[in-house]
């Protein structure tokens, strides 16, 4: 049997391939043990997300049953604010009639008021006037029957 330069050359090889292959496949167990834990946590992650999203689930129902409720409350608000807005409304039309009712009245008890209080401004005007005239004519007359008197003493 001999062995030609070929079949050694052939030896060779496949004794590197070989070489090869038990130098991947250390790596290739390790990376086999890295993708099972990383599976154990991606199961133990599944298990764990379920409950709390099922908790979330009931968190968002409550949320939206407390806003629902919360919608009947401002409705029920809404509906007395229409209602304080027209009481509102209508104090203010009663308050502007009794303004103007308040103007009549001033106005027709005040006309014969102002009158009334004028013609007595008028009447005291008028007697203090006579008052003074008077007066002036007395100390007129006291003036002249001075000079008078003055006259005839010289």
């Amino acid at each position: 049997m001999d062995v030609t330069a070929g079949e050694i050359a052939g030896l060779i090889a496949a004794g590197a391939f070989l070489m090869l292959v038990l130098v991947l496949a250390v790596p290739i167990l390790k990376l086999r043990h890295t993708v099972d834990a990383a599976t154990q946590v991606i199961n133990d992650l599944n298990d764990r997300t379920g409950p709390l999203l099922g908790n979330v689930t009931e968190t968002v129902s409550n949320v939206n049953t407390a806003l629902g409720q919360v919608q009947v409350s401002l409705d029920g608000v809404n509906v007395q604010l229409a209602k304080v807005d027209t009481m509102t409304e209508h104090a203010q039309n009663i308050t502007a009639s009794v303004a103007n009712l308040v103007t009549v009245v001033s106005a027709a008890a005040a006309n014969p008021l102002v009158k009334v209080a004028s013609f007595g401004y008028g009447l005291r005007k008028a007697a203090a006037a006579r008052r003074h005239a008077e007066d002036e004519r007395e100390v007129r007359a006291s003036l002249k029957q001075r000079r008078k008197a003055a006259r005839a003493a010289r």
